[in-house]
């Protein structure tokens, strides 16, 4: 009598992907309300993300002024207070949604170092890091970052990915909120699936804004020879093999977005993230690789390096 093995169940959510928010200085605080709206649009869209292991980077400020200048770093005094209140709230609101019952002053910790730029040759060259803790719960499913002084969005990121040990992961900012529900495991399905392809591999879903849902017809897509080509050749619905009757459109994107986004975490830290040098301290993602890479892309063809996509048509 034969016997045939079942074949293995696909992992989970939670088993491949890490949520990754970062925060910083803002005039709501010390009030919660932006992730507050941020965690309401997830149990609406995509609870399975509060199924997963979930990294918040708690950035702080450069400088203390005379009025604030948020995006240059600047707080006032009280809003240096309200800052250090807020980070306490929003432990406590991450630690409620994700049904942790320690304090956080019960979580264990950790300490780490995040480089940036030229650290020189000579001994008396003052080497560029910035210290952080790292505060967890007993399960590993939440954990806070905090650095000692400001890293911007992309060191905050690069910060959390050498963290997280899933596959990939999800990065969102603290002022942007789902519209729509995420397919979240077929997409994770169709980026397993096509890792292996080296004609149009999907490395990064970026979940675009409702007003880029046509951004393949857009110029953005269509301006340049290489990226029409491209977008004509590889802007299809991919179909997910564990989940049939959901189709995933995507189109190559061209950019790589700060908008909240999927990727895979190994094509994260050695693509955007090369050496010390790729990013400055303070600066964004998008305001750097961004434009290197649109430029590699347009002039010369190289999205399977980038591998970018968006959603074509909508979910």
């Amino acid at each position: 009598m034969s016997s045939t093995l079942a074949p293995p169940a696909p992992a989970s959510v939670s088993e491949l992907l890490t949520l990754i928010i970062t925060t910083s200085p803002t005039p709501s605080a010390p009030l919660t309300e932006l992730l507050d709206a941020v965690f309401k649009s997830i149990r609406l869209h995509c609870s399975d993300l509060l199924s997963c292991r979930i990294i918040v980077v708690l950035d702080t400020y450069e400088r203390i002024g005379d009025v604030p200048r948020l995006k240059k770093g600047q707080v006032t005094e009280k809003g240096a207070e309200e800052y250090a209140e807020y980070k306490d709230n929003v432990k406590k609101l991450v630690l409620r949604e994700y049904d942790q019952y320690e304090s956080p002053g019960e979580l264990s910790r950790a300490q780490g170092d995040a480089e940036y730029g030229y650290n020189g040759r000579a001994a008396t060259v003052t080497t560029n890091s910035a210290t952080f803790t790292v505060s967890l719960t007993k399960d590993f499913r939440v954990s806070f970052v905090e650095p000692s002084e400001r890293l911007g969005f992309g060191l905050a990121v690069r910060t959390a990915l050498r963290i997280a040990t899933t596959p990939y992961v999800w990065v969102h900012q603290h002022d942007w909120t789902l519209v729509y529900d995420i397919p979240v495991a077929p997409i994770l399905d169709v980026m397993k699936t096509q890792d292996s392809d080296e004609e149009s591999p999907v490395k990064y879903v970026c979940l675009a804004s409702v007003r880029m849902l046509k951004y393949a017809e857009t110029a953005h897509a269509q301006e340049f020879p290489h990226l029409r080509a491209l977008t004509a050749k590889l802007r299809r619905n991919f179909t997910s093999k564990s989940h049939p009757g959901t189709q995933v459109p995507l189109t190559p994107m061209f950019f790589w977005h700060d908008k909240p986004h999927i990727a895979a975490t190994d094509h994260y830290l050695t693509r955007v993230f090369p050496t010390r040098l790729a990013i400055p301290r303070g600066a964004f993602i998008e305001d750097t690789i961004g434009h290197r890479a649109r430029t590699q892309m347009k002039e010369q063809g190289m999205w399977a390096r980038w591998a970018f996509v968006s959603p074509a048509l909508g979910w």
